[in-house]
């Protein structure tokens, strides 16, 4: 699970990321509405925000996301704990709310609740564009014809399609190909992407490369050339 944390205390944030890293969730941080901003297009599973930023209110940004079609679930942690100010937060494009001071094994319980929710909801099946990628028999198809694919490409191009056509950050492949405590380079995720690109050559579909930052899966109208 990719956890987007917008929140401008330091102590926080930084005792969340590394407790989120210990149960294998990947986390963004942001301490201003305007990172946030960035950091939301790499289309995490999960928002955890602050009400009170320095550069504004975390709802009224919430709201304006909504409105541009941000489907991830978003809880709202804030100081604020009046019954009315819950009210406004779940009106306006919320799906949890947990006042400060809060115990993190709650937040936790919270996160796990929405994982699993998540996880019904994109089922056993992934569909974009011509090509279906079905966990229930480890296949992928083009038009209906089999792709064949190694375990750990089928990984890959499943990571791939959860997000498309937005960004997966390269940290979130490398993890994902990660066994037995195993480490796996950077250049481990580009050999499996590159093999994915020869596999998909001519199906419509292009993975393109953002430098620096990762990949994304997007229809081949749509790609900017980028490699």
């Amino acid at each position: 699970m990719l956890i987007l944390l917008v929140e401008d205390d330091e102590t926080i944030a930084r005792e969340l990321t590394l407790r989120w890293h210990a149960s294998g969730w990947e986390t963004l941080a942001a301490t201003t509405l305007a990172q946030a901003q960035q950091l939301v297009q790499q289309a995490p599973d999960v928002v955890v925000l602050d009400r009170q930023l320095p550069d504004g209110d975390g709802l009224a940004w919430l709201e304006r996301q909504r409105q541009a079609q941000l489907q991830a679930p978003v809880l709202i942690l804030t100081a604020r704990d009046r019954v009315s100010d819950r009210v406004e937060g779940l009106r306006r494009g919320a799906d949890d709310y947990l006042v400060k001071p809060f115990a993190p094994e709650e937040l936790d319980a919270r996160l796990e609740v929405i994982r699993r929710r998540l996880g019904r909801d994109k089922g056993q099946q992934l569909r974009f564009g011509p090509l279906l990628w079905s966990r229930d028999d480890g296949g992928a198809r083009i038009d209906g014809t089999l792709v064949e694919l190694l375990p750990r490409e089928f990984e890959v191009l499943g990571l791939l399609m959860r997000r498309a056509p937005a960004l997966v950050p390269k940290r979130v492949i490398v993890d994902a190909l990660s066994e037995r405590n195993e480490e796996v380079s950077d250049a481990a995720a580009e050999v499996y992407v590159s093999r994915l690109r020869r596999k998909l050559a001519g199906s419509g579909l292009v993975i393109q490369t953002a430098r620096g930052f990762g990949y994304r899966l997007v229809l081949e109208g749509e790609s900017t050339g980028e490699r």
